[in-house]
């Protein structure tokens, strides 16, 4: 499990050690969900230490009189080093990957200025964002904290099989290192290599994808075996467990198993929902990256484009039924199939879809907060909480669109963002 620590950064030029004060016209409160009016918030050495009613006097106080403040917000569904590009398919056969660092890098900048203090990064290069989580971690450059989950696990053939759709000379035959098991055994291996390359959390897709080059969007693609073994070797290792899934029942094989969060979840049927809530099973809808998708879907090959016009459409109407049933949900977009910087839409998405205002919020706060199991550092703007720290103009609970216009940002206590 990632170890959470306030991190010193060399590139923002805030006083170090030094005492702050924060006046908030508006402070969100996701523990109770309840908006507080005029309070002060002091935070020392990264660390909040104060939160009172009434603006406490200070002559250095950062003025957030007329804003809404709340905590650092959290994607629990991203893939940093994508870049939404119509040339993804062909990307690895002319980069090396020092070209998908320098990407990281810029897409990392634009998540934490776009107020994302933490992300899950659900599926990449662990060469990559293994250095890019270290590199953040250590001040050297900006972004969010990132809970890593390396190569995504598959099947031969599944979603995240890195050789689909290649010719049979580079196709070969990838196993557990490359993040491909079949059997027990391969899956017992593959989540151990993900620890040894420093992952903190695991991903599988359990069920096939939208832009993988296969037919199948939403067949079945694990066994109750495999997923067996899976969480037998996650819980040694202290792992949570996401789980791509469009199809229902490759989705309730994985919840039974045990899945800590599915992601997407496209076909979920009244079966899943049930399981998830018996379960405690947290939902990632990943909306935006649905109508994103299906918006896109003439410019993807021609064996995604079916997959993407019937999958894309479906995913906020799942998102509205499954959060009338009583499904967990934490905030996910997939940002990287879309856009990085724009994960904020998400918010008016659910607010669409039947989500109040407060609770997507919420849902991006302290619901995540649990997820990642970091809620006693994270998730509130509470003492003896890290300061990460956030406002908008305005009151968003009356316009969700305001989210997408973050104007404070701040992160262990250091200020990255301070827009008049």
């Amino acid at each position: 499990m990632k170890k959470i620590a306030v991190t010193i950064s060399l590139l923002v030029a805030w006083p170090l050690f030094a005492e702050q004060v924060i006046h908030a016209g508006r402070l969100i409160d996701t523990l109770s969900g309840k908006v507080l009016k005029e309070q002060t918030i002091v935070v020392d050495r990264g660390v909040i230490i104060q939160v009172t009613a009434g603006y406490q006097s200070s002559a250095d106080a950062i003025d957030l009189k007329d804003a809404t403040v709340m905590p650092g917000l959290m994607d629990m569904h991203t893939h940093l080093t994508s870049g939404a590009s119509p040339n993804a398919y062909t990307e690895k056969f002319f980069h090396e990957e020092s070209f998908y660092a320098i990407r990281g890098v810029v897409n990392a900048q634009k998540t934490l200025l776009a107020g994302f203090t933490t992300v899950r990064d659900l599926g990449s290069d662990p060469k990559v964002t293994v250095e890019l989580d270290k590199a953040i971690d250590q001040g050297t450059i900006p972004g969010p904290r990132i809970f890593n989950a390396g190569k995504s696990i598959a099947t031969t053939g599944g979603h995240a099989d890195p050789t689909n759709g290649v010719n049979h000379h580079l196709m070969q035959d990838p196993g557990p290192k490359e993040g491909v098991i079949n059997g027990r055994a391969d899956a017992l291996k593959a989540v151990r290599q993900r620890y040894k390359e420093g992952s903190e959390v695991i991903k599988l897709t359990v069920t096939g994808g939208v832009l993988s080059l296969a037919k199948s969007g939403d067949n079945p693609q694990f066994t109750d075996d495999e997923l067996a073994a899976i969480m037998e070797a996650a819980k040694d290792y202290n792992f949570t467990v996401a789980v791509h899934a469009h199809g229902a029942e490759g989705m309730k094989r994985a919840i039974r198993a045990g899945v800590h969060s599915v992601e997407h979840g496209t076909y979920m049927d009244d079966e899943a929902m049930r399981l998830m809530k018996k379960q405690g099973t947290y939902y990632v809808p990943t909306i935006t990256a649905g109508k994103w998708v299906a918006e896109k879907a003439d410019t993807y090959p021609a064996i995604v484009q079916p997959k993407a016009k019937a999958v894309g459409p479906q995913i906020q109407n799942t998102f509205s039924q499954a959060y009338k049933r009583g499904v967990k949900i934490a905030f996910g977009t997939d940002a990287g199939v879309f856009p990085h910087g724009l994960n904020a839409r998400e918010f008016q998405y659910m607010v669409e879809a039947g989500m109040p205002a407060i609770e997507a919020i919420q849902s991006a706060t302290i619901e995540s907060a649990k997820l990642l199991r970091i809620d006693n550092k994270l998730g509130s703007i509470s003492k003896g909480k890290i300061a990460d720290i956030i406002a908008v103009k305005g009151d968003p609970l009356n316009d969700m669109r305001k989210m997408e216009r973050v104007h404070f940002v701040m992160k262990d206590g250091k200020v990255v963002k301070h827009q008049p």
